[in-house]
């Protein structure tokens, strides 16, 4: 759509469907142009989005995609969620497709976090819990939002934010519309499994919403490259490190981006977590400077500044690392990769990670929830009894987790599942599980089944999906009495 089809001088504005008046652009990408519009019938200022497929797509395609977004964008508009922009009407019209929106004059999250640089933690939890009331409210109307992304999140100057762009939105209930040959979405921030060749989810959404929070708290995208085939490699190959997250709020982000649909984080469980973020007043720069509104796309001070400066893409070293805090979440899979340091004491210690089984740190590991052994935590060792807690002991597990089925276990993957048993051990290494008598003497162990381990045929061979958190001293020294309370 070129800039000549906008408002003319010698004619008027250009009006679509008798009533919307084009006034000038906002913004435009990948699938159309925003327009500034008036709506002559009530008399209010609207934003309208000129939807376009590249040049070369099949009419049969085509056409699947305007039935798409005629039923996606008729259901977003029946979506009551402040964090949703309101869409007000869908037109048709002289073989274009237009989307009336709600008219919101502030920047989107891509331009606050450019022109100010990475959020505070406590204004990156407020932005998720709004993101994910919005996407809430999609996915329980059957739409998956597909494209979730910073330059798609107005932030008002009050703090607000809104989701945007539902235009690309595939109903969950129409299997006729699909297309074959149309890739939608943005690479950067598209799900793992969506490169992989599956359908879009709300698990896909609450990926891209993780992304979107690294990117706000971090200042940068974990896997943008220079090409799209790189990109696209980075999504399914790379773990992302936080730098700048702590706590609940780094297990949120980490636990959204898993790769594995099925052990990523639930809404539900994003929503537990973030109810243990703290919520002091901010440290860092503020979101938005006292009262700037300004229309998408557009710098109001005229500055131009360059993107903060792109962070290491490694994974951190045991040096400096902590013991990770995760405060409080809602039951099943957490993660974290957050590196926190313990709130009682100023040394910090590297999470140590085993695995046990065939060909594993230890070739058995069967000490219960609990449960102490008295020796030391160390390669070669085999788990296989109990001591009696009320004597000094080496180890004590504290919790476990089993995040597959025996009967149907996902594929293996153990970087995942040993950051997964960090988050979740940290989890409960937090609560009021471990007591607080010499907690800051103590940190945890993740111990997790090797991969011949968890795909043995059957217990009878060795099955095992069990990860362990256990206790250890800090110092390697022995534990007097037990240090797990147990449930009331």
């Amino acid at each position: 759509m070129s800039q000549d089809q906008g408002p003319t001088v010698a004619h008027g504005p250009r009006v679509v469907a008798g009533r919307y008046a084009i006034l000038n652009e906002l913004g435009r990408g990948g699938m159309g142009v925003v327009w500034l519009a008036e709506d002559r019938m009530i008399g209010r200022h609207v934003a309208i989005k000129e939807l376009h497929l590249p040049d070369g797509v099949p009419g049969s395609e085509r056409a699947v995609f305007e039935e798409r977004v005629l039923r996606e964008a008729r259901t977003a508009g029946r979506l009551n969620d402040p964090a949703v922009v309101t869409v007000y009407d869908v037109v048709q019209e002289s073989g274009a497709t237009y989307i009336v929106m709600e008219l919101i004059q502030a920047p989107t999250l891509s331009d606050v976090v450019r022109e100010r640089g990475p959020l505070p933690a406590e204004q990156v939890a407020k932005l998720a819990e709004q993101l994910l009331s919005a996407l809430e409210a999609a996915h329980q109307a059957g739409i998956v939002h597909r494209d979730v992304k910073p330059s798609n999140i107005m932030v008002a100057a009050n703090g607000r934010a809104k989701l945007t762009d539902f235009g690309i939105a595939q109903s969950l209930d129409d299997p006729r519309l699909t297309s074959s040959g149309i890739l939608i979405g943005s690479p950067t921030y598209m799900a793992p499994e969506r490169i992989r060749g599956e359908e879009a989810g709300a698990g896909s959404d609450l990926w891209a919403l993780g992304a979107v929070l690294f990117y706000a708290i971090e200042g940068y995208n974990p896997f943008e490259r220079p090409t799209t085939a790189a990109t696209m490699h980075a999504i399914l190959a790379e773990v992302p490190y936080l730098t700048r997250a702590q706590g609940a709020l780094a297990s949120v982000i980490s636990g959204l981006m898993i790769g594995t649909p099925a052990a990523r984080l639930t809404a539900a469980q994003v929503r537990g977590l973030l109810t243990h973020v703290p919520t002091g007043p901010p440290t860092g720069p503020t979101m938005i400077t006292g009262g700037t509104a300004y229309f998408p796309h557009q710098n109001p001070t005229g500055a131009v500044q360059a993107p903060p400066p792109a962070k290491p893409r490694t994974k951190l070293l045991a040096i400096g690392a902590a013991v990770a805090v995760v405060a409080g979440a809602v039951g099943g899979f957490f993660l974290s990769q957050a590196i926190n340091a313990p709130a009682d004491s100023e040394q910090t210690v590297a999470i140590q990670k085993f695995s046990y089984g065939d060909s594993g740190d230890f070739p058995e590991f069967t000490v219960s929830d609990g449960y102490c052994n008295n020796s030391l935590l160390q390669k070669g060792t085999a788990f296989d009894s109990y001591d009696d807690c009320k004597k000094p002991f080496q180890i004590q597990v504290f919790a476990t987790l089993e995040p597959a089925s025996a009967s149907a276990p996902w594929t293996y993957r153990k970087s995942e599942l040993e950051a997964l048993g960090e988050s979740y051990c940290g989890w409960f290494f937090s609560t009021e599980r471990v007591k607080n008598d010499i907690k800051g003497q103590l940190t945890y162990a993740v111990v997790v089944p090797t991969q011949q381990t968890w795909d043995a045929k059957d217990s009878s061979a060795g099955r095992d999906h069990t990860i362990h958190c256990v206790l250890v001293r800090k110092d390697k020294a022995k534990i007097t009495d037990s240090q797990v309370e147990s449930p009331s």
